[in-house]
């Protein structure tokens, strides 16, 4: 399995917006990556950026 695909897993997984330092912590990648990875997913239109966080929060599309 690839990085990618264990990032988006790890959304899938919990079914709610997380920040890249949790998704790093239940992937076991190092938190820059996880941001890289995430900014490739939100590009390609897998996941989303709810615009009324406050934080960066990411979901499943």
């Amino acid at each position: 399995m690839s990085e990618k695909d264990k990032v988006l897993d790890a959304f899938r997984k919990t079914g709610k917006p997380l920040r890249p330092g949790d998704v790093a912590k239940m992937t076991g990648i190092e938190s820059k990556e996880v941001s890289k990875i995430i900014k490739e997913l939100k590009k390609e239109g897998n996941i989303v950026s709810p615009k009324k966080m406050l934080l960066f929060s990411y979901g499943v599309r």
